[in-house]
């Protein structure tokens, strides 16, 4: 099953690379394409709304057309937008390119990542040991991205950055070979084209409020608010449908499954303390210590070996703990993580003074990232996977940009002469909810049969 599972970690992989590497290319490629920084961040920008408005209509999709089919179609779209990002001769083509081909080939290939991955291996500590891989890798990934692209860009140009990441789908359709679907596709499975619509409206809503955050707090408050309510309007049109023996494009039966909802929430916290973390951490180092790129990815390996370490011994925890526990325990180590971070780094000019904090916070979050996914995705049954890998993918994506946004508008805003220090300890407090979330996880294991996770309508 090994063979299996390396084209699914590795697409998580170069998915997570490709959200965190352009970080540190945007002066290279603004340059090289007679931009501005403003433009490439736009870039960035579409890409995270083209996936956030995709990613439950991809998983929706594999239902009917095939786990394995939908997997090898992302990829294809990837590689093709990578690609063309990397022979863009202007923005434009850029945005085609990096923002949109990128973003649908992502939202067509990940949810397919973790609905084989549940499908694929059956029992608790195994699916432990394969989620925990998968995670590593998309921890990896998003840790290393600096510093892989500032290596690469360095040393060759932004442009080969890209054609890295074409290589790296190249080498995972070949794996992908040996994969083999578990469940048969369902071409009479009907497709919710209304409410696909909506969900999109409202998650690129929600999405450009919080990336507005750090430009205009009362656009941010408007966007929010109507992407909720969009989202509002989305989810009473599920419930018509579903009463009236409608197939919607999200049952709401998914939320009545309160260990899942759990289990959402501190994804969601999880992936916004990374991508916070290495949004202030990557600022300060280069804006306030004046740092290049590959100085500060050197930096960040620290929190890529804790998070590499940690999610590598998933299997051998799970057979010694609850996920509960190692929910905790990963909060706990994170937040630690951010007080030794706060107080080594503001009292000692070296750069090694960020590492015990950095490494902290990535054994910490290496440790919950696995086992909230296995808790996801576990409280439901084979044939509503599709559904729960695109909701999970959304909410995970829209903590990534939380943290962001967040920690951003705190260091732009400058509420406080330490402004980093702020930012930083907004984001412990954010995880504090998360632990405290965790805390009302149920102690033993999580199976879709118990009463805690009813199926509803499928």
């Amino acid at each position: 099953m090994r063979g299996v599972l390396a084209p699914l970690a590795l697409a998580q992989f170069i998915c997570s690379f490709a959200g965190s590497n352009m970080n540190v290319m945007i002066n290279d490629i603004s340059e090289d394409l007679d931009t501005s920084v403003q433009g490439v961040q736009l870039a960035i920008t579409i890409f995270l709304l083209v996936m956030a408005a995709l990613m439950i209509p991809g998983g929706k999709l594999t239902d009917r057309y095939g786990r394995k089919r939908c997997f090898l179609a992302g990829l294809a779209v990837y590689g093709v937008g990578a690609l063309l990002s990397a022979a863009a001769p202007g923005l434009g083509v850029l945005i085609l390119g990096n923002s949109i081909l990128e973003g649908v080939g992502t939202a067509l290939l990940i949810p397919p990542v973790y609905i084989l991955t549940t499908l694929l291996f059956t029992e608790v500590t195994s699916r432990a040991r394969a989620f925990g891989a998968v995670m590593a890798l998309g921890g990896i990934g998003a840790a290393a991205g600096p510093l892989i692209g500032g290596l690469i860009t360095s040393a060759i140009s932004w442009r080969a950055a890209f054609v890295f990441q074409a290589l790296v789908i190249v080498l995972i359709i070949i794996l992908s070979r040996r994969i083999e679907d578990p469940l048969p596709p369902d071409p009479t499975s009907t497709f919710d084209t209304a409410g696909a619509i909506l969900s999109a409206v409202g998650l690129v809503l929600v999405v450009t409020g919080i990336l507005a955050a750090d430009n205009n707090v009362w656009l941010m408050i408007g966007l929010i608010v109507l992407g909720a309510l969009v989202l509002l309007w989305f989810f009473r049109s599920a419930r018509a449908k579903e009463r009236a023996g409608e197939q919607p494009l999200l049952s709401p039966s998914l939320f009545r499954n309160r260990t899942s909802n759990l289990g959402l929430v501190t994804q969601n916290i999880q992936w916004l303390l990374l991508m916070g973390t290495s949004f202030v951490v990557a600022t300060y180092l280069q804006v306030v210590r004046g740092y290049d790129a590959i100085q500060t990815g050197v930096i960040f390996t620290a929190a890529t070996l804790g998070l590499l370490a940690s999610s590598l011994a998933a299997e051998r925890l799970a057979r010694r703990w609850a996920q509960r526990t190692l929910i905790v325990t990963g909060f706990v180590v994170a937040i630690a993580g951010v007080g030794v971070l706060l107080a080594l780094a503001s009292g000692s000019p070296s750069a090694w003074a960020f590492a015990p904090g950095l490494l902290l916070i990535g054994l910490g979050l290496g440790l919950c990232l696995t086992p909230s996914v296995n808790v996801v995705q576990s409280s439901f049954p084979d044939e509503r996977q599709g559904e729960i890998s695109g909701l999970s993918r959304s909410v995970s994506n829209l903590g990534s940009s939380f943290g962001t946004a967040v920690a951003g508008t705190i260091l732009v805003a400058g509420l406080t002469t330490h402004a980093y220090g702020a930012a930083m300890i907004t984001l412990a407090v954010l995880g504090l909810v998360g632990l405290v979330t965790a805390v009302f996880l149920p102690r033993g294991p999580v199976s879709s049969t118990t009463p805690s996770a009813p199926h509803g309508p499928t």
